[in-house]
């Protein structure tokens, strides 16, 4: 699940950037692109996030499955727009026949505009959160979070949640192979009691985690405090061009 810069291109145009500075610059178009109310915007940020994705050297299956999600729902509130909502009518088809109708579907014009503008919106959002994630290493959004006095206790979900959901992967993944083998899934009667028995050990398991990683810490000295990484200074030259480009989407913004 490679959501991060540990597992992409070291070094580029944006890996040497405050992930404070990152993380702030993010905020702040997200903002823009969900209240901006056309095209132009989200498609100008959705571009440039696909810019910094190939300088990145993001491997297309990455890209593709990071993507899939956001397409689909996107699709989803296209259509349902499309085909039932709105007043100005595109076309109307009567099935079967014109004469003996069963259903008519029909399209609308400010529906098909409506659910452009929500898809437009989503494709960019996310693209602003996966540029985030695939420049910024876990651990220094992790400490950039801690900076903007976001609260602890969600910090430490977060990193637990972040941690122990590979993990889980991993048992899930060996509890399946293993009822693959035993033919487990060689019918739907038997994948779902399978799907089943899978399920109730991961969660067994994950009872069995937060046991172990609790006795784990408690004897390593926490006292309820995780020291985070502590930032450099903020160099002049990230401020100024941060400032520049929110200017910039900010111009466009008011257009």
């Amino acid at each position: 699940m490679e959501l991060f810069s540990e597992y992409f291109k070291k070094e580029h145009i944006l890996s040497k950037i405050d992930a404070r500075v990152k993380i702030l610059v993010s905020l702040i178009m997200l903002a823009m692109v969900l209240s901006y109310k056309g095209f132009v915007l989200p498609l100008l940020v959705t571009l440039l996030c696909l810019f910094f994705c190939i300088k990145m050297r993001v491997p297309l299956k990455v890209f593709i499955l990071r993507f899939s999600e956001p397409i689909f729902i996107a699709s989803i509130v296209l259509l349902l727009k499309f085909f039932f909502s709105g007043k100005d009518i595109i076309f109307s088809i009567s099935l079967p026949t014109s004469h003996f109708s069963l259903l008519t579907v029909t399209g609308y014009k400010d529906g098909l505009m409506d659910g452009l503008m929500i898809a437009s919106r989503i494709i960019s959002a996310v693209s602003i959160v996966a540029v985030l994630g695939f420049s910024t290493p876990f651990t220094d959004i992790i400490a950039g979070l801690s900076w903007f006095r976001v609260p602890k206790g969600f910090i430490e979900i977060l990193m637990f949640a972040y941690r122990y959901i590979f993990v889980l992967l991993e048992d899930a993944m060996v509890i399946y192979n293993a009822q693959k083998n035993r033919l487990g899934y060689s019918s739907i009667k038997r994948g779902l009691s399978s799907f089943g028995t899978l399920a109730g050990s991961l969660v067994i398991k994950a009872f069995e985690h937060s046991q172990n990683i609790t006795v784990a810490m408690v004897q390593r000295g926490y006292d309820g405090n995780i020291h985070m990484l502590k930032h450099k200074p903020f160099k002049s030259s990230e401020i100024i061009i941060s400032v520049l480009v929110i200017t910039a989407m900010g111009f466009v913004w008011k257009i």
